[in-house]
C-alpha cells in the first residue's frame, strides 16, 4: 500500500516550506525568490552572498511597509532587513549556502525550490503558456507500428505522460477563453473591447492555441491511435514483453502482479485517448461563445456610443440655433428650447454657486481631435476582421456533429426544407457544414439540385429572415 502524500511530502520539505507563502510577509519573499531564480538562470549555477544579498535588497525596497512575522525586522535597516530575509528563506528549505575553501559564501537555489518557482509562475503568467505538440506527438508513436512493437512499454508510458500533459494544456487554453470571455464583458469602450478581442484573445490563444488545436486534425488521430492500441491488447507477443519489461525494473513484482499492471496502463492509454475529443470539443465551444459575446459587446457599444453622441449633437445644435454669434454665458437658459431631460430630477447638492470657477485666459491654440472612440473606417475594419474571426470558429467538428444529430433523426438524407432553424445558432449550424462540405474530415456531402442537374434556375428555402439555395445532406 502505497505511503500518504503527507507523509512522503513532508519528509521532504519542512513545514516552513510552505509558510512563508502564506504569511504576512509573502509578497516579499515571494519577490526575492524570483529574483535570485532570474539569475540563476542567466547562466549562474551560484551567486555571491554580496549578490544574493543585493537582490534581496531590491525587494525590501519595493516591499519597505511589509513587515517580517514575529516583528524580528524592528529597528533593522534595509541591509539589515534582507540579512534577516535570506536566514528566513535559507530555514525554510528554499535556498542553500555553500563556504568554500576560499571563505567565499555562495548561495544556491534548492531544487524543491527550484521546482515550487516554476509551479507559482504558470499560476501567474497562465495566458504563457501555448498550445503543444504533445497530443499529436503521442498519436504518432502510436501509429508507428514497428517502433511500437520494437519498445511497446516504454512507448506506453511515454504516451500517457504526454496525453496526460496535452490534456492538461487544454483544459488550461479553456479556462484562459473563460478569463477573455470575462474580460470582454466587463469592457466599457470600444477601445478596451477591440483590445481585448485582438491584443489578448487573437494573439495569445486565436493564433497561439485554437489555431493549432484545429489544424492538428486530432479526431481522426485519436481514431488510428485507438485502433493500434486495441490491436497491442490483444497481441500475446507484445504483452509479454512489456511483462518482462516491468519485472525487469522491479523485480520483486510477481508474473501476475505484473501483467495486470499492463492491462491497467493499457486501459489508463485508452482512457486518455477517449478524453481528448470531449475536452477539445469543449474548447471549441468557449472558442465560439467568445466570439459570439464579443460581437454582440461590439454592437452594445458601438450603439450606445452613437446614441449618446446624437443626443449631444442635438443639444448642441439647439445652442447654436439659438444663439449664433453670441457668447454660451450671454445667453438666458430660461428661453433656449432644449431637448426634454430624460431624468426625472435634477439638482446641485450646493447650489448654482458651485460651479463658479474664475476665469482664465488662454492662448489660442488648434483644436486637435480625441482618439478616445473609434472612426467609422475603424469601426468597419473591426467589423471585418470579428466576421472573419467568427467564420474561423465555424470547424469541420461544430459541423460534423450538426449533420450527424440529423441523421440521426431525419435518416441519411435530409433535405434542405426540412430543416428546423428556430434561431441564429442553428443558422450558424448550417452555415459550418456548407462551409466544411469539400474538407477532408467531413463525414457528410452536401448535394446542390442546381448544380447537379447543370441548371441556371436556383430554388430558394425562407429560413428566419434569410434565403438559403435549396440543398441536400447526406452521410459518406
Amino acid at each position: 500500500m502505497a505511503q500518504p502524500l503527507s507523509t512522503a511530502l513532508f519528509r521532504e520539505v519542512r513545514p516552513e516550506f510552505f509558510r512563508i507563502l502564506s504569511g504576512t510577509a509573502a509578497r516579499l519573499y515571494v519577490d526575492a525568490l524570483g529574483l535570485l531564480d532570474e539569475a540563476v538562470t542567466r547562466g549562474l549555477q551560484a551567486i555571491e552572498r554580496d549578490d544574493a544579498l543585493n537582490l534581496i535588497e531590491q525587494a525590501v525596497e519595493e516591499h519597505a511597509e511589509v513587515p517580517l512575522e514575529d516583528g524580528v525586522d524592528a529597528g533593522l535597516g534595509t541591509r539589515e532587513k534582507a540579512r534577516a530575509v535570506l536566514e528566513v528563506l535559507r530555514r525554510a528549505g528554499w535556498l542553500e549556502e555553500e563556504e568554500r575553501s576560499d571563505w567565499r559564501k555562495l548561495v544556491h537555489l534548492h531544487p524543491n525550490g527550484i521546482a515550487m518557482l516554476q509551479t507559482l509562475r504558470r499560476l501567474a503568467f497562465p495566458e504563457a503558456a501555448v498550445f503543444s505538440d504533445h497530443l499529436v506527438g503521442a498519436c504518432t508513436q502510436l501509429s508507428q507500428r514497428d517502433a511500437l512493437y520494437a519498445e511497446p512499454w516504454q512507448l506506453v508510458e511515454s504516451c500517457v505522460t504526454s496525453l496526460q500533459t496535452g490534456i492538461m494544456e487544454l483544459r488550461g487554453m479553456q479556462k484562459a477563453i473563460e478569463r477573455h470571455t470575462r474580460q470582454q464583458l466587463a469592457a466599457t469602450t470600444l477601445k478596451e473591447n477591440l483590445e481585448v478581442l485582438f491584443d489578448r484573445f487573437a494573439e495569445r490563444i486565436g493564433h497561439a492555441c485554437y489555431a493549432e488545436l484545429v489544424h492538428a486534425r486530432l479526431p481522426m488521430r485519436l481514431a488510428e491511435a485507438r485502433r493500434q492500441v486495441a490491436e497491442l491488447e490483444n497481441d500475446a507477443d507484445a504483452l509479454t514483453r512489456m511483462q518482462a519489461e516491468v519485472l525487469r525494473r522491479e523485480p520483486a513484482l510477481g508474473q501476475e502482479t505484473a501483467m495486470s499492471r499492463v492491462h491497467l496502463r493499457l486501459e489508463e492509454l485508452i482512457d486518455l485517448l477517449q478524453s481528448v475529443v470531449p475536452v477539445a470539443d469543449a474548447v471549441d465551444r468557449r472558442t465560439a461563445e467568445f466570439t459570439r459575446r464579443s460581437l454582440a459587446r461590439f454592437r452594445y457599444l458601438q450603439e450606445t456610443t452613437s446614441e449618446n453622441r446624437a443626443r449631444v449633437l442635438e443639444l448642441f445644435e439647439a445652442l447654436n440655433k439659438f444663439g449664433a454669434g453670441r457668447r454660451v454665458a450671454d445667453l438666458d437658459a430660461d428661453a433656449i428650447d432644449f431637448p426634454a431631460l430624460r431624468l426625472q430630477e435634477t439638482r446641485l447638492l450646493a447650489g448654482l454657486e458651485s460651479l463658479y470657477t474664475p476665469r482664465l485666459r488662454r492662448a489660442a491654440g488648434e483644436i486637435e481631435p480625441l482618439d478616445e472612440e473609434a472612426s467609422d473606417e475603424q469601426q468597419d475594419d473591426a467589423l471585418r476582421r470579428l466576421h472573419a474571426a467568427m467564420r474561423d470558429s465555424m470547424t469541420v467538428a461544430r459541423a460534423n456533429r450538426f449533420a450527424e444529430q440529423l441523421f440521426r433523426e431525419q435518416g441519411p438524407r435530409v433535405e434542405s426544407h426540412a430543416l428546423k432553424i428556430r434561431c441564429e445558432e442553428d443558422l450558424a449550424d448550417v452555415i459550418a457544414c456548407l462551409l466544411n462540405a469539400h474538407a477532408g474530415d467531413a463525414r457528410f456531402r452536401v448535394e446542390v439540385p442546381r448544380a447537379m442537374a447543370d441548371n441556371d434556375t436556383a430554388q430558394f428555402d425562407s429560413k428566419l429572415s434569410y434565403r438559403l439555395e435549396r440543398f441536400t445532406l447526406t452521410r459518406k
